[in-house]
């Protein structure tokens, strides 16, 4: 059988794994409890940690896939993400990326 995936569904995947790590909180564990039914959400104490700034870096395998084209396209091509953990943004490896890729800042 075969199961179509939406991007959505992809963005999440690996966006929950990354908020685990940056927050230092196990999100999946308490969801899979829940959804278990072996608790519920009021059974945990929440306790994430947040110091800094934790930045999600794509990671290209260009090397690993010769023949893939390197102009980037919709789905960037990326084949997972790294996490950098910084103290500020005036940090030099963010200003290095901020600076090559126009990054667009929120809060």
């Amino acid at each position: 059988m075969i199961r179509f995936i939406s991007s959505k569904q992809i963005r999440g995947t690996r966006t929950v794994p990354f908020i685990c790590k940056a927050y230092d909180e196990p999100y999946v564990n308490y969801a899979t409890k829940v959804m278990l039914g072996d608790k519920k959400v009021k059974d945990f104490t929440f306790n994430p940690t947040k110091k800094g700034y934790a930045i999600k870096v794509p990671v290209f395998s260009f090397s690993k896939f010769p023949e893939v084209n390197k102009e980037l396209g919709p789905e960037m091509k990326s084949t997972g993400e790294a996490i950098y953990f910084i103290d500020d943004l005036m940090d030099d490896y963010f200003m290095n990326i901020y600076s090559e890729r126009n990054l667009y800042l929120s809060r």
